[in-house]
């Protein structure tokens, strides 16, 4: 009898567990490669968006003073509510909603009253808010973590702000003078684009800056005790109110550490304070604009402010010049050249790259 030899079976098709490692390897190794430079695309994108807000409004602050004849101040008083010692009033952000394209939110606004006075909005999705806490894309940095509301009592009342007007070196303001610092603003300031005698291409206009940030306010020092600029390392000896994350929060209020940034220190200088245990990067203002202006006895307390210009992008801190345009400023920038492009009329003498 014939028995048929059987086929030999066919080798399997498969993966070996080596060729399996291999494979994983490589895509290890790719996943490496491409994912840095994914979040660099994204960081860069994100940056790109920052500076078009910086350019915006530092467009509006222009067009603010081609309206009316003059640029912008960083913060503009109004009469004190009845029964309060405080003069309150509106920020150059709220100032420069018009030629921001929102003359909606600019409509509701009765800049006569203090902005504590100003009341709820109905938006278009019919949600009713308080005019303070309205979110304005402009301000807000596509870096912010905490890209929210800031509630009080368990009420919305506010909502962050990540770009900061030029407040100068680190005097602000004298309440008794009336004299500002020698920034791109000062509180009641009517500046016009002749008096930057240093040229507006060498003046700073904005800068980013981080909300919902750590600062001491009101420690109530005289014009004697601060009249040299302080170290990081004296911020924390200075005393004041502590807030552990209420800075650049309100972007209607006009005081140093809601609106503003100081060349005091370096673009994203870590200044370490401790407060009940915890260590916060910080900043430091003397006195709040208006500040027990209407009493009695008005409160004469001059304003000085170290408020850092922090950046949510690594390496450098993106800025404005007065004559709208856009220059990312290193962290390692020389300290003189950092203070004296914060001056208008002080005419230092820049090196000739100090924009590189």
């Amino acid at each position: 009898m014939y028995w048929p030899i059987a086929p030999k079976p066919l080798p399997r098709k498969a993966f070996t567990l080596v060729e399996l490692l291999v494979v994983m390897i490589i895509i290890a190794i790719l996943i490496g490669i491409l994912l840095p430079a994914v979040q660099a695309a994204r960081q860069s994108a994100r940056s790109t968006t920052s500076k078009n807000n910086l350019r915006q409004i530092q467009l509006a602050m222009l067009n603010h003073e081609a309206n009316q004849t003059t640029l912008p101040p960083s913060w503009q008083s109004v009469k004190p509510v009845a029964g309060s010692d405080n003069v309150s009033g509106w920020s150059i952000f709220a100032l420069l909603l018009p030629y921001l394209e929102q003359k909606q939110i600019n409509q509701q606004i009765d800049y006569t009253q203090s902005y504590g006075m100003a009341g709820n909005v109905v938006t278009a999705d019919g949600q009713t808010v308080r005019l303070s806490a309205l979110r304005v894309p402009t301000y807000i940095s596509p870096g912010e973590p905490r890209d929210e509301v800031r509630f009080e009592n368990g009420e919305a009342r506010h909502y962050p702000i990540n770009y900061g007007v030029n407040l100068g070196t680190w005097f602000v303001w004298d309440p008794a003078t009336r004299i500002g610092g020698p920034g791109a603003a000062y509180p009641d300031s009517k500046l016009k684009g002749s008096q930057f005698a240093d040229g507006m291409s060498h003046t700073l206009g904005f800068a980013e800056v981080k909300g919902w940030n750590a600062y001491y306010r009101n420690a109530g020092k005289s014009a004697a005790d601060l009249a040299t600029i302080p170290t990081t390392a004296d911020i924390c000896t200075l005393g004041g109110d502590f807030k552990e994350s209420s800075g650049h929060t309100e972007w209607v209020d006009g005081r140093a550490h809601q609106i503003g940034f100081t060349t005091t220190f370096a673009p994203n200088q870590i200044v370490p304070c401790t407060s009940n245990g915890a260590t916060y990067d910080t900043d430091w203002t003397n006195w709040q604009e208006g500040k027990g202006l209407s009493a009695s006895s008005p409160t004469l307390t001059p304003t000085y402010a170290a408020v850092t210009a922090r950046s949510y992008f690594t390496g450098s801190v993106n800025c404005s010049m007065m004559d709208g345009s856009i220059k990312p400023v290193a962290n390692n920038v020389d300290l003189g050249v950092w203070r004296a492009i914060s001056t208008r009329n002080v005419q230092e003498i820049l090196p000739s790259d100090f924009d590189k």
